[in-house]
């Protein structure tokens, strides 16, 4: 094997035609032969290049609709032959079969199939059969073989052959057989993880999971991990589809809490102004009000010392101002579907602040996958798209809740459900006013909480902590009275929790001595 290989003859065959003609034309310009099949033979032709079908090269024309065409050993030898094995060369010699050099392939729209709602049978159709066959052919053979799978690609491709006087080297070739590996890895993992869906398989016996770069990122969550930033092609809307506006490359953390933070002002909709301020991946702030202002001085007001260095998430265009308002302290990044000239304006002057638009909300009723890696292993879930609405509430106090009470409870109970378990969350006039996270014991979350709404009383020059008349959420059930009591004398006068406790009863009869109303979803939302 030599380092150096010439390119003499290529097969171009493609479903995506970006860049085919400037990439021919200028292979064409260096003397190669080009041989290729279907619409890339037609679109070259029209361009006036000099094509040879692969039909005329197997002596077999396309059959059944195109799903037969270069799954025959005249394509396939040409691509495995090794040049210098004399066996390999003299098979070639005997069978009329000549080496290609270069493939250019890229597979049939598979996930934009799915993607656009398309039946079972149109899917099935989409199957790339003939192409993978090729790809991990000439994959295997870079040793003498380019095998380019993406128009990202053709450029290198180009500066390799004028680099090298129309040669490529075996590091390049390498370079491009793991991208061809990727991409049919990709491709299967797009087929088996619809065709599980399509089948109704929740838990099929093997899973594929695949990603394409998006961004290396400076490194993890800390500076001595490595880390890069991958998309799954779902195109759901969040830090993976937003147009970044300004301000220096978003880190692994920043991107964590800002999908964090867009996630959760997505549950309230674009009806009524939301903000999500998050901080470590927990809310420190979310509020509706009549204006994006008025939410986000509301978010900002639960937990201030928090809130500096953090993520603020919007779910209406980013307005003056608002923006403006955002200015007064030191925040990382804010998201926003959409936002105005003068909003742009107003964050300019601030260099380091990253703005983050997007098409507009994620579904947060869609259903997919969520996973996590452990030792040996990913487990694997359904993503929480559990909704509870007022209907779905049953009341088990003696005292109900008043309707501005269902409200807060219900607010309190979309907030829960993306703070870190165990969750506390105590909510007055649609603002948290006091969050919870992440501690071992219910009780601790209740107290951690209501500590902090004091502080910030405190801190505004209120007589009282606003958890006085609050909601209170709590994500799982509580296991005893206690932690319900830690809320009650917190100030909280009505509760929302899923219920299913043992000692169901015992919290109840608590909760009516206290004069709490108190409301069960039969739904919790842990999250670890």
């Amino acid at each position: 094997m030599t380092d150096l290989v010439p390119l003499r003859r290529a097969l171009l065959s493609v479903s995506d035609k970006t860049g085919l003609i400037e990439l021919a034309q200028a292979l064409a310009a260096r003397g190669v032969e080009l041989l290729s099949t279907g619409g890339s033979a037609k679109a070259m032709r029209d361009a006036g290049l000099s094509v040879k079908d692969v039909a005329e090269v197997t002596g077999f024309p396309e059959m059944m609709d195109g799903r037969v065409k270069t799954l025959h050993p005249k394509v396939h030898g040409g691509l495995l032959a090794l040049r210098d094995n004399d066996a390999h060369v003299a098979a070639m010699q005997e069978h009329g079969i000549e080496g290609i050099d270069l493939l250019v392939v890229n597979l049939y729209p598979f996930e934009e199939t799915v993607a656009k709602g398309a039946d079972y049978d149109t899917c099935i159709e989409n199957i790339d059969i003939g192409g993978p066959a090729m790809i991990r052919a000439a994959a295997k053979n870079h040793a003498f073989v380019n095998v380019v799978t993406d128009p990202e690609d053709y450029a290198a491709l180009l500066a390799q052959l004028n680099e090298n006087d129309g040669a490529t080297s075996y590091a390049f070739r390498q370079q491009l057989a793991l991208t061809a590996y990727a991409r049919t890895a990709a491709y299967d993992a797009a087929v088996s993880t619809w065709m599980a869906g399509a089948l109704g398989q929740e838990t099929p016996r093997r899973r594929a999971f695949a990603g394409t770069l998006k961004q290396t990122l400076r490194y993890g969550e800390n500076s001595h991990q490595n880390a890069a930033f991958y998309t799954d092609g779902s195109m759901r809307e969040g830090v993976a589809t937003a147009q970044q506006h300004q301000g220096k490359e978003l880190s692994y953390n920043n991107i964590n809490d800002t999908d964090a933070a867009f996630e959760l002002v997505a549950e309230f909709g674009t009806d009524t102004p939301a903000c999500a301020i998050i901080k470590h991946a927990n809310p420190c702030g979310v509020a509706v009000g009549a204006t994006l202002l008025d939410a986000y001085k509301s978010a900002f007001d639960c937990d201030r010392t928090s809130a500096f260095g953090g993520i603020v998430a919007l779910n209406q265009p980013l307005d003056a101002a608002t923006a403006e308002e955002i200015t007064g302290i030191f925040t990382e990044v804010v998201i926003a579907p959409g936002a105005s000239d003068e909003a742009k304006e107003i964050f300019a002057a601030k260099k380091n602040l990253r703005l983050l638009t997007t098409a507009g909300l994620p579904d947060m009723r869609a259903g997919g996958l969520a996973f996590r890696q452990v030792a040996g292993g990913l487990l694997v879930q359904d993503k929480d798209n559990g909704f509870v609405g007022m209907d779905d509430l049953r009341v088990v106090t003696k005292k109900a809740p008043t309707d501005a009470q269902m409200r807060d409870l219900l607010f309190a109970w979309k907030v829960a459900k993306h703070v870190k378990s165990n969750a506390i969350v105590y909510v007055k006039d649609g603002a948290t006013v006091g969050v919870g996270a992440g501690q071992m014991s219910r009780v601790d979350s209740a107290l951690i909480a209501a500590k902090k709404a004091e502080r910030m009383a405190e801190a505004l020059g209120l007589a009282q902590p606003l958890t006085i008349g609050s909601a209170v959420a709590s994500d799982a059930f509580f296991p005893f009275p206690d932690g319900l009591m830690e809320a009650a004398q917190a100030g909280a006068t009505c509760v929302i929790q899923p219920g299913g406790s043992m000692r169901d009863d015992e919290v109840i009869a608590a909760a009516d001595e206290a004069g709490l109303a108190m409301v069960f979803t039969g739904m919790r939302h842990f999250r670890h």
